[in-house]
């Protein structure tokens, strides 16, 4: 008895546990929309190919006479896919028209998102020679000291000597927040360039080009770790330089460490704007550095991305910028919810007819599945900027399947349990101990599917292999915290003990078969009908009273063990 009790309510933790989770991730959501900076929602944000969005066309730049080779274009489309990620917009779609690049991301993107996909000139490293407020100055007139120059030939890249009369003419006349540099304008790579920072605030005398983004193995950001080793508060960018990359950058700095401000800074450019200029701290060799500023961890990321992304192997110039409307529309997504309705029919009458009274439980676990996805998919709408496309429901369609396996695999080893002669309550229990090592199985090689999918594809396919991963997770739980314990419960109950033909485990046909399992003594036909006897008392004697009163009436026993 105190055995059924522990199962009772272990069941009823587990049911407790379930309405822990959804309602959780409902009042999650709930909260976003009454006080989060980005609006939640209870409603999941659509795809490009069923609500439409916006679409950008960029038209790559190159010097006169040089063509664009395909690789280019291929390359530029893996950076700008990478570059649209990293910002958590899915379901975006990036390709090639002729020499044209054609990106289109559903809904509205936000500023960051445009700035990374229109951000599409080469990265690269510059010396900083001077550097002063982003107003029309005039050196030497305003406080600041004057570029002290001469007619010399320059020895380095941070050589004074680069700036002439006419650059250092340019950069007093220059006001960053006029116009000063149109989309999409190369500069040549060899000699000094006059511009301003992303902020506008700030602008500089570069000099030539020394590291491009060829050689920028890759950028993240985290906290700056102290002295003692531990992790302050204080937000960084750390850059790691490929073997020749590394290289250049220990020059480098070893070239501006000894130098003063503003000549011991360098600056990193996308699109000839200044993304940063961080100061030289030390003489960097490992092909490893570190910028530190004014950043938190919004910042820091952003800059991150930009470094990460931004090295393209052409310019490109923004050609237009529209909205669009769906590829597929309404048509289609309501044809998709339609397929999975008839999905779940299919089920609902399959699971009515093979399994009768069980079909209760059947609907219950797809119920709580579907709430279980429909709350998720909200939630990473929320925070993620997921969106569900037509590839999507087709792997949530997908998931009805693999949870009706799941209930079938259970059903039928507790009918196996049952046929061995078992008690209602412990088929129950060991047929689960049987189940769930292949439903664990089973869930684990659709998700291993969904996973290498994932990684290996983009696009639509990604879309369809993601819903799939995440419906096979929810199939798992919906199994452990509700059909399982429901099945505990709803089998105590007098309607499914009575043995009914309509409770779907029909114990008396299950006695008549003549097989109650492998504690059974059988009696070969060709032995004497004297040994045979002999053979039966044995069996007699070794059975205990409950397993003598089980066989002369399974369903009886049952009853009692119930009962107490």
């Amino acid at each position: 008895m105190s055995e059924k009790r522990t199962a009772t309510g272990a069941a009823l933790r587990s049911l407790t546990w379930l309405l822990v989770l959804i309602f959780g991730i409902v009042g999650i959501i709930g909260l976003g929309i009454t006080f989060g900076e980005k609006r939640a929602t209870y409603v999941p944000n659509l795809a490009l190919d069923l609500s439409g969005g916006t679409q950008i066309i960029l038209t790559p730049i190159v010097e006169e006479g040089k063509p664009v080779l395909p690789e280019q274009l291929d390359q530029a489309v893996s950076i700008i896919r990478q570059r649209v990620d990293s910002t958590g917009v899915s379901e975006a779609q990036i390709n090639t028209s002729g020499n044209n690049i054609v990106v289109s991301i559903p809904g509205i993107p936000d500023a960051n998102t445009l700035a990374l996909i229109k951000s599409s000139a080469k990265l690269e490293f510059r010396v900083v020679l001077a550097a002063s407020a982003g107003s029309k100055t005039e050196i030497g007139k305003d406080g600041s000291k004057p570029i002290k120059t001469s007619t010399a030939k320059p020895t380095s890249p941070s050589d004074l000597n680069q700036i002439t009369a006419k650059l250092q003419k340019e950069y007093e006349n220059l006001d960053c927040s006029t116009k000063f540099r149109e989309p999409g304008q190369i500069d040549a790579a060899d000699k000094p360039l006059v511009t301003c920072d992303r902020s506008l605030s700030e602008k500089y005398i570069l000099g030539p080009v020394e590291i491009t983004g060829v050689d920028l193995a890759g950028a993240d950001a985290g906290t700056v770790t102290g002295a003692n080793g531990v992790a302050t508060n204080e937000w960084a960018v750390n850059l790691n330089f490929n073997t020749e990359g590394g290289e250049k950058f220990a020059d480098i700095t070893g070239r501006l460490f000894p130098l003063t401000e503003p000549q011991n800074r360098f600056a990193v450019t996308i699109d000839g704007y200044v993304i940063t200029a961080p100061t030289t701290q030390a003489v960097i060799t490992g092909g490893s550095a570190q910028i530190t500023g004014s950043f938190d961890q919004a910042s820091s990321k952003t800059l991150a991305d930009q470094l990460k992304y931004g090295s393209l192997p052409i310019s490109f110039a923004v050609q237009s910028q529209e909205n669009i409307s769906a590829t597929l529309g309404a048509e289609q997504l309501q044809a998709g919810l339609l397929a999975g309705l008839i999905g779940v029919i299919l089920v609902i009458i399959y699971s009515i007819f093979q399994y009768r009274g069980l079909a209760v439980i059947t609907i219950g676990s797809l119920v709580v599945a579907a709430i279980i996805t429909y709350v998720v998919i909200a939630l990473l709408t929320w925070r993620m900027d997921y969106r569900l496309s037509l590839s999507g429901i087709a792997g949530l369609i997908m998931g009805i399947g693999i949870t009706a396996d799941s209930f079938i695999v259970y059903y039928e080893r507790v009918k196996d349990e049952l046929r061995e002669g078992k008690p209602l309550w412990v088929a129950v229990e060991s047929g689960w101990n049987r189940a769930k090592r292949t439903i664990l199985v089973s869930g684990a090689v659709s998700l291993l599917a969904a996973v290498v999918l994932y990684i290996l594809t983009v696009g639509n396919v990604r879309g369809f292999a993601f819903t799939l991963g995440l419906t096979t997770l929810i199939d798992l739980t919906v199994v452990f915290l509700f059909t399982y314990p429901a099945f505990r419960l709803i089998t105590k109950s007098k309607f499914f003990m009575s043995g009914n033909k309509w409770t779907g485990l029909q114990l008396r046909e299950s006695a008549a078969y003549g097989y109650t399992g492998r504690g059974t003594f059988r009696v070969a036909d060709t032995v004497s009908s004297g040994k045979a006897a002999k053979a039966s008392k044995e069996a007699e004697r070794r059975q205990t009273i409950a397993e003598r009163k089980a066989a002369a009436d399974p369903i009886a026993a049952a009853k009692k063990e119930e009962n107490n």
